[in-house]
């Protein structure tokens, strides 16, 4: 049943997507409407559930994320109330469908392993910043098994935060990739964790090493209790 629900996933995406890209390329001013629309109608049409905790600050700059499914993303869009601007590698910019995806909404790509792409991103993340977007980024740099401990953050995240004095909101998730693997196309829908921390401005020099043992220790709080009941 898992890799049915998982198929019809993805038919639902391949029917939705150009619809969706050539929208947002024409309503260019409606781009956050059009996205939430179908991410909603996404959890909708599959029955998707999750326990959330916490609340999502509204005055928050920037959101940390750990990364297990696509879910993730497809959560965010779907319940968030601000425009959110996802930060992602430019490799996933180059599928002519996924890149569309992510460049009508002009998201920010980037070469995480160019030291140089810091000044792009520099440039690009003060834009969003000035239109009143919401930066997102998963500072692990890529999908986790979602079982394991968290990867190494990434500095750019870092570097970022503190030069523009953003006010951060991290976000964990616990068992998206359960619920969602695209890549193994396993689609078992189970009710997946949502955990929003506090949201806060750094001022200590290692406050993202610290962030990130809070982060997984939330994560694994989560996942014991999920193991347990």
């Amino acid at each position: 049943m898992s890799k049915i629900r998982a198929v019809s996933g993805i038919l639902f995406t391949l029917l939705v997507m150009p619809l969706m890209i050539l929208l947002m390329y024409v309503f260019r001013n409606h781009h956050r409407k059009i996205r939430k629309f179908c991410a909603q109608w996404f959890l909708k049409i599959f029955g998707v559930k999750a326990e959330v905790t916490g609340e999502p600050d509204l005055q928050a700059q920037i959101l940390l994320m750990n990364h297990q499914s696509f879910m993730d993303v497809i959560y965010m869009e779907a319940v968030h109330k601000r425009d959110l601007c996802w930060i992602a590698k430019k490799d996933l910019g180059k599928p002519f469908l996924y890149g569309h995806a992510l460049k009508a909404p002009k998201m920010i790509l980037i070469n995480r392993e160019n030291k140089k792409e810091l000044v792009f991103l520099m440039k690009k993340a003060k834009k969003r910043l000035s239109e009143g977007r919401l930066l997102c980024i998963f500072p692990e740099g890529t999908r986790s098994k979602g079982l394991e401990k968290f990867l190494p953050f990434k500095k750019g995240a870092k570097f970022l935060i503190e030069h523009f004095k953003l006010k951060v909101q991290p976000i964990v998730f616990c068992r998206t990739r359960q619920c969602l693997d695209i890549g193994a196309i396993d689609f078992k829908n189970v009710t997946f964790q949502v955990k929003y921390l506090e949201s806060f401005i750094p001022k200590e020099k290692d406050w993202f090493e610290k962030l990130r043992e809070k982060m997984q220790e939330e994560y694994n709080l989560l996942y014991h209790q999920t193991q347990e009941s």
